[in-house]
């Protein structure tokens, strides 16, 4: 345990020390975060900010591979890279031609849904993964091969972008998707979900120096895409799907807010939020600062965390 609070630790000091590098290079490369046009007019300000920071997190990845160079790690990392890289892409047209669409969505979905059944079939022949869904007093729902493949297609790349919504104000994802990496440090066996989730923990809180509002740096899809699309793994790999509505409520409630918004605008030409993502939403209508959001969409995290772990102790 000491060790891993150790690398932990290790993680924290190379990015926060490596940090203003990063920023010096992305000003310098005007790789900047261009902004939409309908977003508030406090966000206009942001314009310019440097795009991409999530490179730093490759640390993380480095690091825990230096400390548990075992294919189980190997297979954590590479699931990291693999959504980080279709960020990557997203940011570097977002910045590079300062256009706030980045690459087309439809790109985006089948190049993470390509990855996704790339790292599900490693897991299920190399790693000895079941196609069953633990529920609870340790009874399982057994799917064919296939049907579970379907189903956690759909399930990992829909979480992943999930988590990528949250990612709209200085420090809201760092504060959201640190209760749920410790989530997975707590109820794990293995050492390698263990060390990577403490790893990541670690570098998001180096990050967080210099994503607090006001953010001297964004990380862009190439974090969030990266954070969603291990946190979405870590749950296929520790058999807690069921807990997912509870442990992901965060991400859940600001992807439904963007679909609930389109399916309503289109139906009636009038907006259910004030703008979606929901956390604009209680900017715009009730002034709460980002600050503010932030630190209550940090606590929900928490609090969901501990409800999921308290399931989990008991019921599962």
């Amino acid at each position: 345990m000491f060790g891993m609070m150790a690398i932990s630790g290790l993680s924290f000091l190379l990015v926060a020390v490596l940090m203003p590098m990063l920023i010096w290079a992305l000003r310098r490369l005007r790789l900047t975060q261009p902004i939409r046009s309908e977003l508030p007019a406090d966000h206009q300000a942001k314009r310019g900010t440097p795009l991409m920071a999530g490179l730093i997190l490759m640390i993380g990845v480095a690091t825990s591979l230096q400390s548990h160079p075992v294919p189980l790690m190997l297979l954590l990392c590479v699931t990291f890279l693999l959504f980080s890289s279709v960020g990557f892409l997203d940011d570097f047209k977002k910045a590079a031609w300062q256009d706030p669409s980045g690459i087309s969505g439809r790109m985006k979905l089948v190049l993470q849904f390509i990855f996704t059944g790339v790292i599900l079939y490693m897991l299920l022949h190399s790693f000895g993964l079941t196609s069953d869904i633990a529920f609870f007093q340790g009874t399982q729902l057994h799917l064919p091969v296939y049907a579970y493949v379907a189903v956690m297609l759909l399930f990992v790349v829909g979480s992943a972008n999930a988590i990528n919504f949250t990612d709209g104000l200085d420090g809201l994802l760092i504060n959201v998707a640190i209760p749920t990496y410790f989530f997975f440090f707590m109820i794990s066996d293995k050492p390698e979900v263990q060390t990577f989730s403490l790893v990541m923990i670690g570098c998001l809180l180096g990050l967080f120096l210099y994503n607090i509002y006001p953010a001297r740096a964004f990380m862009g899809d190439t974090g969030s895409l990266a954070i969603g699309g291990s946190l979405s793994v870590l749950a296929v790999i520790e058999k807690v799907e069921i807990l997912i509505p509870i442990l992901f409520f965060v991400y859940l409630a600001e992807q439904l807010s963007v679909i609930l918004q389109v399916w309503y605008y289109k139906r009636t030409k009038l907006r259910l939020f004030r703008m979606a993502p929901i956390h604009y939403h209680f900017s715009l209508k009730y002034g709460w600062s980002e600050n503010k959001i932030v630190m209550i969409f940090g606590f929900t995290s928490w609090l969901s965390v501990l409800i999921c772990w308290l399931i989990w102790k008991f019921l599962m």
